[in-house]
Order: C-alpha cells, then structure tokens, then sequence
C-alpha cells in the first residue's frame, strides 16, 4: 500500500513541474510601433510583456528569465524573425512584476494595412474565464496603417502598466494612460482576448480568439456591483480609457483585453490590443479614496498647480502617483521625451499616512498647445496593515486641455487709393515667439460682414465655427504681422463694414489653435454709385423691357474740377452672368434735377432670362481731360421667378442676386388670369427670413383686400399668371431707402393627383357541384363576366371617365391591362378564352388621367371532369371500339394513358398533349391483344387557375370483350 502512495505522490509531483515548466506567467502585454525612417516606411516594434516573478514554487521568476527571445510577425504573408530580449530595458516594476522588452525594426515595401503579432505559447494556469489556459497561447496584435503621408507615425504608447489586483465585491478599474506623440484622437473599446489552445510553438502568425472565452461578469454566484443595485458589468470609457470590473463575484485568476485606436481626421489609421490578468483576492481590506481635480483648459504659458488627496477607509498607509505624457516617463519608470519641458511633477513621492496629499505641477509652454486634452492617471495604492491582505489601487483620469493665447493688437485701415478696393490688417508679433512654434504655423485671417460682438471660448470652441459668419480669407506664415485683403475672396463692397479676426493654426502634432483674436471693424468708403432697382416692367420673348435705377455717387463734389461726369451701364445675361456688355454711356454734370440716374432696356427676352447689371463711374482727369474711371458697383440682378403646378396649387419660387438684402422683409405676390402682363391683383403679402423662404403657393386663396378680394377655385383647366415684387435694403451707412424691384410674370395651370377611389369587383361563378357531366361539351370557348361597383364617398376624385380591367391567367402572376370601358359603364364579359380560369382587377381613371389603386382581386377556376368506362369491344362494328372517356372530359391540357395487363406487364403507352385519351385493345407495336381484364394508370394534367398545380393520377380496370378469344 505504501509502494502505491509513493507512486501516486511521484506522479502529482511531475504533473506539477509540467504545469509549471509550460505555464509562462505573463500576465498582460501590447506591441507599440513608430516609423524611424523619412525616406523609407521602417518601422520599430516593440513588444512590451509583463510577467510575474513570485519566486518559489508555482512562481515566474524562472519563466520570465526563459523567456529569451520571441517571433515577431509582421503582417505579411507568414514573414516573422526571432528577437532577444532587450535586457538593458527590462526591470522589475515592483516586488512581483516584471518587464520584458522585446525590439525590432522592419521596413515595408509599400502601404497597406499590417497586422504585426506576437504568439506567447502558455498562458498561466488556472485562468478562471479561459478554458485550460495553461495549454492556450497569448496572443498580442497591433495593427497600422503604413502610408508616406502619414509621416513619421507612431502608435500611442500605453504608460501605466496593468499592475493592479481586484477583492470580491468591489470596484476594479485599470486606465493604460496611453499618450500619442503625434497628436491623434485616442479611441477605446473591449476586445476578446486572444490565442489558441495545444499551439507548441510560437512560430506562427494566424490570429485568433481565445476558445471558449467567457465574460468575467458571468462567473460567480453573486454577480452584482459594488452598489448591488444591478448585475455586474465590464465597460470601457471610449473617451478616456477606463476599463472598470463592477464588481468580481468570486476569487481567482481572469484575463480580459482592450484595443487603443488611434484617429486622423476622421480615420483610423491603428490600434494596439493590451490583454491584462486580474487576480481577484477574498480580501477584506478595502480600495483607497481618491479625489483629483475637476479637467483643465488653461492657455499656454499657465502653471497648474492642483492638489491630489486620497484616504484610506482601513486606515493603511497610502502612495500617489501619476501617470501620463506629461510626466515624461515610461511604463517602467524610465525618463522619456514625450512633451517638451518642463516635466510635470507630483510631489511628495514615496508613502505617506493617510489622508495623503501631493501637488501636481506643470508649468505650461506654448511648445504644450494641441488639439487633444492631456490625459493625466493619477493612482494611489495601499499597504495593508495586516500581513497576508491584497494591495488595493484605485484610479482617476484628469484631462488637460491648452490652448495658444490670442493674437493681439489687431488694426485695419482702407487703401489710400481712391480706386482700389483693399484693407490692410496689421497686428502685433506673435507672443509665443517663432522660435518655439513649429515652422509652418501659420496665421489664419477670417471675414464677415458686420461688426457683432461675439464672445468666444476658446475651451469650447475651437477656432472660429462656419456658425459664426467668419469666412477663412487668407493664411499668413506666423512671422509675418500684416495681410492685404485686396478684394481676392468673395469681394469687397464700398459702404460695407466688416469684422477681421486673426487665429494660430497649429501644424501637427499640436495640431491646435489659439484662442481667436479681437475683433476689428472697418469700412471702406463709398465713392460709387449704388444700383437701387432692376425691375422688370413687361414680359415678352423679344420685347421685354427693364428699367434700372441707381444713386449719385456720394462724396464727388459736381464743382471741384473733375467732370463732366459718365455712368456707363454694363448687362449680362442670367443672375449669374459675367460675359458683360456695354449697352449705354450716360453723360451728366451731376448738378441738381438732371435725370442720369435711370435707363430703360429694351429689346429684351424676359420671357426666358434673369439680366444683370453694372455700372461704372467715370471722372475727368483735369491733367489730360480724358474720362477716367473712378469705380463700379457692384453688380445687381433682376428678380427671377418660376412657377411650379402643383394638385390644384401653384408653387411659386423667386430669387435675386443683388448686393442688398432682401430678406426679413415683406414681399408681395400678385396674381392674373389674363396672361403675364396682367392686369394683377395683389393676392398675398409673404413675409420672409432668408433666400430659403422666398415661397409661395396659391390655392386661389386672395389675403389682401386693399384691391379688392379676388379668390378663385383653382382649375385643372385654367392658366394662372403672376408676378413677385421683392422689398429690400442696403445695410447702414449706406441708403436706408426700401428698394422695390417686380419680377417678369409667369404663368403655370395646375395639375389633379387625386386618385378616384377604387371599385368593388364582382365575377360570375361556377358551381362545380351542380355541373352534369355534359357541361361544356365539346365547348371551345368561354366567356367570364365582371361587374363593378364605384365608391360614391370618401376623399378621392368622384369625376370617373373610364375603368381599366386587368387580367392574368394564373393566380400569382402580374396582371397586365386586358381593356378600357368608357364610364358610366361598370360591366365588361371577356369572350374567346380557352377556358374560365383568370384573375382581374379593375382600376378607375379620373378626368386628369389618374388611375386608382387596384380594386379587389377576383379569381375564377376551372371544373375539370373525366370518366372511364370499364369495357369495350373492338370488334370494328363502329360501338364502342375503342376504350376513351365517357360524355365530355373537361379542359384536359395533356395527358399519358398506359395500359398493363393483370400480371403487370405494361402492354400500351399513349402521350397526348391534346388530351385525347384513346386505346384500340392493340398492344404498342399494333398487335390485337387478347380479350381479358387489363389495369390502367392515366396521369393528366388540367388546366387549373394554379398553372403550377400538379398532374393528377386516375387507376382502374377494363375489359376487352371478343366475340372469340383467350385470357390475357
């Protein structure tokens, strides 16, 4: 007996060190990469593994050393190289783990989309939520986009490593702190750990998820949060990165993984997969209190200066620390250059009794400005008092945004030439200085028309929003401290003020922008004439005419030496139009009661086209006594209108490209049925907002009673013409004046959609049962009968001229138009079938010619009908010879007659596709047979309303009677 316990013991002492020597006891890990090369797509690759060193028995201290080296795939095709280990870069973080380093580079021979890998072979044992984790490899991913374009890339780096353990019924969170260099948007999401189960080594490069992987939240008894006011759950913060266990139900070992994705303006260009072991202990010690500051949006140059404090509910004692780009260092504490000084601080270091309390400092530079916040970890861990009690971390994520200061000092000024049309704009050197902002920064210049005082925030609002008005003019390198808005973009008009606002754009990585500048007013003077009207007085093809109309130019004095004077009138065809042609030359003095400010055109076809128009304003040069020009307006369209017919309306659109604004006013629709000259009645007085408003339809409706009410029914028979008269303005300074200007008329007739209400159809049946077996016979022919009823009520167009009858003859089939009937007519027999079976529906017709919805569908079928004798005499007397159907077979479409005789041989076959089921007693080579009993099988097809429906099968006997003969 003990021979056989000392056998048993030996055994379990071996499985143990198997167990142990396959178990690698990592417990989490993720590779990162960044492009080294500018002139080529090489990339470093770095495998970061961490791994528990426990010495003793059941410990990694061993396999951490063993594990030398590992394959890294790269994502094409099968291609992998094997990579020591890094050892001048791998350390214990702290008594129980470590890091181990694992580097390569490789260069790729294009762009593309690359997984790279690396396969771990043994996961630990006993993981509760893998399935025999000890025989599942580990399994690590990152996947980047290679492209040029994208520059010297790198994936973001992950700085707090997963270090921390979880107690039954309590919270556990764990934030990786990742930072990216370059600036880009960081994105989360959990992920399916990954592996394969008995992979013996790790030279392979096919990915996969772990077999049989179960949620942790779905293990344990009692599966509810912290607060046991719901189930457990496993999130991850996609914004800031937390991934929280609310909360473990039982103790053990568990592995869950998440994926860091990097975002570029809008497109994922990457992301890593950290897969992460959480130890979950029955301690009874409970996790520290943390309290951080509310997130930060502070400009460039601030020093931030926040107090951390956390307690401990056991009373232990506590550590803080921090973790984050700002800190400048890595995951095992090592010095790295991730932003530039200064360093962020959090001080004291070391324990402390609890409560604790450190500062957070960082004096913040304009090297500092970026688009994305700074995502800053703060942890804080206990020491249990007692011994054998899990340390307890909890975690807070703190976001600092910074923003570059404004531009100051902004000016603007007009040109000093009368004839230009320019604002120069000059402002202050930039503060943050050119020697600490990249090389192409630049200097955005925007623009919009009037002078609101907006107020912005810039830790709201980034740069100056389409929503504001501001139009981007121009871009500046930031040395530079002036811009001429010489007229270039959208057009300076005379009389107009405008506001200039100045930004910091930011290449990347910053890829920031300052808080936006103050504004700056100004307008530049008005020394032209100002186009007032462009009315369209009377609507024909060829001899439309338009008037135009406009102001004296302000500010030239008629007395100071410089005329005579001339207006010079310029037209183009369309609200667009730019192939300008002079078509008058209006010379004046410019003294009082001189009529120089109106032109009437003639000749015109304002039937088919908008007209624009210009004008220049010319002086004469007291030096040479030549005309020279001053300046020209801006140019100024006729009011287009288009009428659309619509059911019983008319939908009527108008527009105008003018530099004035016509919106926010009230413009005036009239209305004529003579034709597009009139006579019109004002019918409508349209209250607008912006272009988009400039509507209305007419449903005969007359709102305005001033000149007399007018209403009419509108008419699917009648034309209706109008015309649209806009009211408008210029902004201030300049003239106040309402500008009314007439559209050209147009006419439209309105159409009906209204459908009439559908019929209610009826077919003669048959009565199958009734039929005697001569029915039908010998009949060809065949006739079916509808009748309908039309709805007298509902919404829908009584005025019925015909009725459309469709037909198909099988159901399931889509019904085609069989005929027309005139209405009042509601019957229709339709003859010359080769039988009954069809469907039909009927449809009504409206006087506009809009047909109903189907009425309802009716069905006829057919009544088929055969019969066999059981004996006949082929004895050529001219009496029943032949064995065939008795009376009438009824729309029999093909059949097959075989005949056997009674030991079951077959002795005759007849295919008829017409039907015509007929046997002489001869056998199939013509020979008589023998008079007996025989057995037939007649397999017919009928033609059925379901042309699909299948064959039918009809058995029984016959005999052959013979004056003389044998048996068969």
């Amino acid at each position: 007996m003990k021979r056989y316990l000392l056998l048993i013991f030996w055994a379990l002492l071996n499985l143990a060190a198997v167990s142990d020597a396959l178990a690698t006891h990592v417990r989490a890990g993720e590779i990162t990469t960044r492009r080294v090369s500018s002139t080529s797509l090489t990339y470093e690759i770095t495998l970061t593994v961490y791994y528990d060193v426990t010495r003793g028995p059941g410990g990694g201290f061993d396999a951490a050393l063993a594990q030398r080296d590992v394959n890294f795939c790269f994502g094409v095709g099968q291609q992998m190289r094997r990579v020591p280990r890094v050892d001048a870069e791998t350390r214990n973080i702290n008594a129980n783990t470590t890091i181990n380093i694992y580097r390569t580079t490789y260069t790729y021979s294009g762009p593309g989309v690359y997984d790279i890998s690396c396969t771990i072979v043994n996961r630990n044992e006993g993981t509760r939520n893998i399935p025999v984790s000890i025989n599942t490899s580990f399994k690590l991913r990152t996947t980047i986009v290679v492209n040029a374009n994208l520059g010297l890339n790198s994936t973001p780096v992950l700085l707090n490593p997963p270090l921390d353990s979880a107690r039954v019924g309590q919270k556990w969170c764990h934030n990786p702190a990742a930072f990216d260099a370059d600036g880009d948007s960081l994105a989360y999401r959990l992920y399916t750990p990954s592996g394969k189960i008995n992979e013996t080594d790790d030279a392979s490069c096919d990915l996969g998820f772990v077999a049989g992987y179960s949620d942790p939240t779905t293990i344990g008894l009692n599966r509810v949060n912290e607060a046991n006011t719901g189930p457990a759950t496993l999130t991850v913060n996609a914004l800031t990165g937390d991934v929280c266990w609310d909360a473990p139900a039982e103790v053990g070992q568990y592995n869950i993984a998440f994926i860091v994705e990097e975002w570029r303006d809008g497109v994922k260009i990457g992301e890593i997969v950290r897969d992460i072991q959480i130890i979950v202990t029955p301690s009874i010690n409970k996790r520290p209190e943390l309290r951080v500051p509310e997130d930060l949006c502070v400009e460039a140059g601030t020093l931030i200066n926040q107090t951390i404090t956390a307690t401990d509910p056991d009373g232990n004692r506590l550590e803080l620390t921090g973790y984050g780009g700002p800190f400048n260092r890595g995951p095992n504490n090592a010095t790295v250059q991730l932003v530039a000084p200064p360093t962020a601080t959090l001080t004291p270091a070391g324990v402390q009794n609890s409560p604790a309390t450190s500062t957070f400092r960082w004096q913040t530079n304009c090297a500092h400005v970026r688009a994305e916040p700074y995502d800053v970890i703060f942890r804080v861990v206990d020491f249990p008092q007692r011994a054998g009690q899990t340390q307890l971390a909890t975690l807070e994520s703190f976001r600092i945004r910074i923003y570059a200061p404004k531009p100051q000092n902004l000016t603007a000024r007009p040109t000093t030439d009368p004839a230009g049309r320019a604002i120069i704009l000059n402002w202050a050197a930039y503060a943050c200085g050119v020697s600490s902002l990249p090389s192409d920064t630049q200097m955005a210049i925007y623009r919009k028309e009037g002078c609101e005082n907006l107020i912005l925030d810039p830790c709201t609002e980034a740069g100056l929003l389409a929503s504001t008005g501001y139009v981007k003019i121009g871009e500046v390198p930031i040395d530079q401290t002036t811009f001429t808005d010489n007229n270039s973009s959208q057009g300076l008009s005379r009389g107009v003020q405008y506001s200039y606002r100045i930004v910091v754009i930011l290449p990347r990585p910053n890829n920031g922008q300052s808080a936006v500048s103050e504004q700056v007013c100004v307008t530049l003077p008005q020394q032209v004439p100002l186009i007032t009207h462009v009315t369209v007085d009377s609507t024909y093809d060829t001899r439309g005419v338009v008037t135009v109309r406009w102001t004296r130019p302000p500010g030239v004095d008629p007395n100071d030496g410089t005329g005579p004077f001339q207006y010079r009138l310029f037209r183009a065809t369309g609200l667009t139009g730019t192939n300008f042609t002079q078509i008058a030359a209006i010379s004046t003095t410019l003294q009082p009661g001189v009529a120089d400010t109106v032109y009437t055109d003639r000749g015109l076809n304002t039937v088919a086209n908008a007209y624009r128009y210009r004008i220049e304003f010319y002086f004469t040069d007291p030096a040479s006594g030549q005309l020279q020009r001053l300046d020209a307006t801006e140019n100024a369209s006729s009011v287009r209108l288009t009428a659309t017919p619509g059911t019983r309306r008319v939908q009527l659109a108008w527009e105008a490209n003018v530099p004035w604004s016509n919106d926010n006013q009230q413009h005036r629709v009239y209305r004529s049925k003579t034709g597009p000259n009139g006579p019109f009645n004002l019918v409508a007085v349209v209250p607008v907002t912006t272009a988009n408003s400039y509507t209305y339809t007419d449903q005969g409706a007359d709102t305005y009673a001033a000149d007399g009410v007018q209403p009419v029914t509108m008419s699917v028979d009648s034309n209706y013409c109008y015309r649209v008269e806009t009211v408008g303005r210029y902004s201030a300074p300049l003239t106040t004046m309402l500008l009314n200007n007439f559209s050209q008329g147009v006419c439209a007739m309105p159409i009906d959609t209204t459908r009439p209400c559908p019929p209610q159809l009826a077919i003669d049946t048959l009565n199958c049962a009734s039929l005697t077996p001569e029915a039908f016979c010998n009949q060809t022919t065949f006739a079916n009968t509808l009748t309908w009823q039309r709805p007298t009520t509902g919404e829908c167009d009584q005025n019925v001229v015909k009725y459309n009858i469709y037909y198909a003859p099988c159901e399931g089939q889509e019904l085609v138009l069989l005929a027309s009937v005139n209405a009042p007519t509601m019957t229709y027999r339709h003859e010359n079938l080769t039988s009954f079976a069809g469907c039909y529906e009927v449809r009504a017709v409206s006087r506009s010619g809009q047909e109903s919805v189907a009425s309802n569908r009716v069905c006829k079928d057919n009544c088929p009908y055969l019969m066999m004798p059981n004996v006949f005499t082929p004895n050529g007397d001219g009496k029943n010879d032949e064995f065939q159907p008795m009376q009438c077979p009824r729309f029999v479409e093909s059949a097959e007659l075989i005949i056997v005789n009674r030991w079951g041989g077959q002795v005759y076959q007849n295919n008829s596709v017409d039907g015509a089921l007929t046997w002489n007693g001869t056998n199939s080579r013509g020979q008589e047979l023998p008079g007996g009993l025989y057995y037939y099988q007649i397999r017919v097809k009928f033609t059925r309303l379901n042309c699909a429906a299948p064959e039918e099968i009809y058995k029984g006997w016959v005999e052959i009677l013979r004056e003389s003969g044998g048996t068969n």
